[in-house]
């Protein structure tokens, strides 16, 4: 990866911060509003729940990109976490955060050890 590659996805991940951390500065839509009206507060609730939801959403993608930026100090960014590959720089343009290429990463979503399942097979003795 070439040094203006680098620069690039670390521009990218330093606006991704940002945006994070001003989206985790905003408490108020999990302040409890007390209100007479049981059907509101209902309503009220539910919208707390949502915003605790997102809240924890976006401070886990915050330490994924705070990750990657570590990464990038290390050396090692763009390199599969699993299976030590290169990650596509497609890959990296839509998510620079990116720890897995895309086929660990599709083997993590549907549940599965990348791990064993892209091992080669061990070889048994007669």
């Amino acid at each position: 990866m070439t040094t203006t590659e680098l620069k690039r996805y670390k521009e990218a991940l330093s606006e991704k911060m940002a945006e994070l951390a001003e989206t985790l500065g905003n408490r108020r839509p999990i302040a409890i509003e007390f209100t007479p009206e049981a059907c509101e507060r209902i309503v009220l609730a539910a919208q707390r729940e949502l915003a605790v939801v997102t809240l924890d959403r976006h401070s886990r993608l915050l330490r994924e990109v705070k990750a990657a930026m570590t990464r990038i100090e290390d050396g090692i960014y763009g390199v599969c976490e699993n299976c030590e590959e290169s990650i596509t720089p497609r890959r990296l343009d839509a998510v620079p955060w990116a720890r897995y290429c895309v086929r660990c990463q599709d083997s993590i979503d549907r549940g599965l050890n990348p791990a064993t399942e892209f091992a080669r097979p061990t070889p048994i003795a007669a």
